[in-house]
C-alpha cells in the first residue's frame, strides 16, 4: 500500500522543523527558514553507467535481479518519464553527466555539448558553500577543474569515460585540483563497483563532522566491458533470457552512426544468440552494482544517518543491446533516451509513481528545493519537488531530443517523432507510443497520421528555437514536408 502522498509540510516534519515554522516556509521560502534548522539532509547519490529505464524488478522487468534497487523504488518516488536530451558526440554520458551537474540544457553547454562553462554553477558546488561536505567516487567525465569547483573531498576518482573494471585508472583527492596523470594507479583485480562502493563506505563511517554530506557515487557499470564476478552472471541463463521485442538482425536503414564503437561490439547480421549472450552479461552487470548499492546503504543505516538522509538513483543513458538492430545509445529510441530516476528519503512517499516528463537536469533544481537552497540563476532545468509533492506532475508537455547533426526527436505523451539527416537524405519515423511502446511500426507515411506528423514538426522547430540548436540538421528542413 503506498504511504501517503509528500508535502512539504511532511518533508519539514521529517527534518525536525515545526509546525510554527511552516507558515514561514509557504510564505518566506526554503532557503531562508532551512537556514536556521540545526541541520540540513544528508544526500546519497547512486549514478550507474549505460543502465536503461526498464532494468528494475520492482518497475515491472521481472527478468532481472534487482533488490536493492527495488527497495529503493519501494521506499521512494520514481519518475517513470525520465529522459536525457540527447549529446552532440558519440559519448553520450559525457554531456548527460554535464547536463546533471549543471542543470544546463544540452546547446547551452560548451565543447559540443560536453564541457561546464566557467561561471556556471555545479551542483556540488552549490551544496559545498552551502556547508555540505561533498564527497565524490567513481566516474567524473569532466575537467579536474569543475572537479575541485564542485568536491571537498574524494577517493577513487576516475577521470575518463570507460576502462577495465578491474584495472580502473584512478585517483587520490588533490585539494590542489591538478590531478597530474603520473598519480594514476589501478587497484588490480577489484571490480569498479566493489571499488567505488568501497570508497563511499570508507567515507560513511569515517564522516565524524557536524555538516551534511553529498556522496556522490558514479559507478562505471553496466557500461561494456562486461565483466562482473562470475556468480552474478551465473544467475542468467542464456537460454532463457528473453530476445527484445524490438530485436531486429539490422537496422532497417542507414541512422548515421552505424560503425561507432558501440555498434562493434555484435557481428552484422545480430543473431538472437549472441544478443541473449550481451543481454545475459548487460543484466549481471546491473544484478552486481545493485549489490553494491546494498552494501552502501546497510552502511548510512549502521552509521545512524538513513533517516536524515535524501537517496537518488539514476542513471547517465540507456542502451540497445540488440534493440533496433542496434548495440549502443547513439540513438534516440527509447532504449536508449529513456533512463531510471528515483528520490527517496525523509518526507518523501513511499512506493509512489510520477509520468510527469522530466529530464536529468531537473536533479540539481530539485535537489536545492529539497535542501532549502536558492536555484542559481544558470540553472535551466525545473524542481521536480512539486511533482514529489503531488503537485504539477506534468511539468512539460513534450520532450526534445538530438544526437549529433543527424537525428532530431520529440514525443508528446502519445506519439514520437524521430527525423534523421543523413549524407542529405531525409529520413522520418512516426511512432505512436501508446499503442507501439517498443517502436516498432513507424506511421510516418500514414494519411491517418498526417495531422500528427505536422504538429510534431512544428513542436520541433519550436524546441530548435527554445533551446538554440543552430547545427546543421536543420538545413533545408521543412515542416510540411
Amino acid at each position: 500500500m503506498a504511504s501517503k502522498v509528500c508535502t512539504r509540510r511532511g518533508f519539514l516534519k521529517a527534518a525536525g522543523i515545526g509546525a510554527a515554522s511552516v507558515a514561514a516556509w509557504r510564505f518566506g521560502g526554503a532557503a531562508r527558514l532551512i537556514a536556521g534548522v540545526r541541520k540540513r539532509p544528508n544526500i546519497v547519490f547512486f549514478f550507474t553507467d549505460d543502465q536503461r529505464f526498464d532494468t528494475i524488478r520492482a518497475l515491472g522487468n521481472e527478468e532481472i535481479i534487482t533488490p536493492n534497487m527495488d527497495a529503493l523504488v519501494r521506499g521512494g518516488t520514481t519518475f517513470t518519464n525520465a529522459y536525457i536530451m540527447g549529446s552532440m558526440s558519440g559519448a553520450v554520458c559525457m554531456p548527460s553527466r554535464a547536463m546533471l551537474m549543471s542543470g544546463r540544457t544540452l546547446f547551452h553547454l560548451e565543447g559540443q555539448g560536453r564541457v561546464i562553462p566557467e561561471g556556471h554553477a555545479t551542483m556540488g558546488e552549490v551544496l559545498r558553500k552551502a556547508g555540505y561536505v561533498t564527497f565524490e567516487t567513481g566516474k567524473w567525465h569532466q575537467d579536474a577543474g569543475t572537479f575541485s569547483r564542485s568536491f571537498s573531498d574524494g577517493a577513487k576518482i576516475f577521470f575518463g569515460g570507460m576502462s577495465d573494471h578491474y584495472k580502473v585508472p584512478v585517483r587520490d583527492f588533490d585539494p590542489t585540483g591538478k590531478y597530474p596523470r603520473q598519480k594514476i594507479y589501478r587497484d588490480e583485480g577489484v571490480h569498479s563497483s566493489e571499488l567505488f562502493s568501497d570508497a563511499a563506505i570508507r567515507f560513511l563511517r569515517g564522516h565524524k563532522e557536524d555538516k551534511p554530506f553529498f556522496l556522490y557515487i558514479a559507478y562505471t557499470a553496466p557500461h561494456d566491458p562486461r565483466d562482473m564476478p562470475e556468480q552474478y552472471l551465473n544467475m542468467y541463463d542464456a537460454e532463457k533470457v528473453s530476445l527484445p521485442r524490438s530485436f531486429m538482425a539490422e537496422h532497417p536503414f542507414d541512422n548515421g552512426e552505424m560503425k561507432i564503437r558501440d555498434e562493434k561490439l555484435a557481428a552484422w547480421p545480430r543473431t538472437p544468440e549472441e544478443i541473449r549472450r550481451h543481454k545475459r552479461a548487460y543484466y549481471a552487470m546491473i544484478t552486481h552494482v545493485d549489490a553494491q548499492i546494498g552494501r552502501v546503504m546497510e552502511a548510512l543505516k549502521e552509521t545512524g544517518q538513513a533517516e536524515n538522509t535524501i537517496i537518488i538513483f539514476s542513471g547517465d543513458n540507456g542502451l540497445a543491446v540488440g534493440r533496433h538492430g542496434l548495440m549502443g545509445k547513439q540513438n534516440l529510441y527509447e532504449h536508449s533516451v529513456h533512463v531510471p530516476l528515483v528520490f527517496s528519503g525523509p518526507g518523501i512517499g513511499r512506493n509512489e509513481r510520477r509520468d510527469g516528463f522530466c529530464y536529468l537536469l531537473d536533479i540539481f533544481p530539485t535537489v536545492c528545493e529539497l535542501t532549502g537552497l536558492d536555484v542559481p540563476d544558470s540553472v535551466e532545468g525545473r524542481s521536480l519537488a512539486g511533482a514529489i509533492g503531488g503537485r504539477g506532475r506534468r511539468l512539460r508537455r513534450t520532450l526534445f531530443f538530438a544526437y549529433k547533426d543527424i537525428q532530431r526527436g520529440v514525443r508528446d505523451r502519445r506519439f514520437k517523432l524521430i527525423e534523421y539527416f543523413v549524407n542529405g537524405k531525409r529520413t522520418t519515423q512516426l511512432f505512436d507510443l501508446e499503442r507501439d511502446p517498443f517502436e516498432l511500426e513507424n506511421l510516418a507515411g500514414s494519411g491517418e497520421h498526417r495531422r500528427n506528423l505536422v504538429r510534431l514538426r512544428k513542436e520541433l522547430v519550436r524546441w530548435r528555437e527554445e533551446l538554440d540548436d543552430e547545427s546543421k540538421f536543420w538545413e533545408g528542413y521543412e515542416v510540411s514536408a
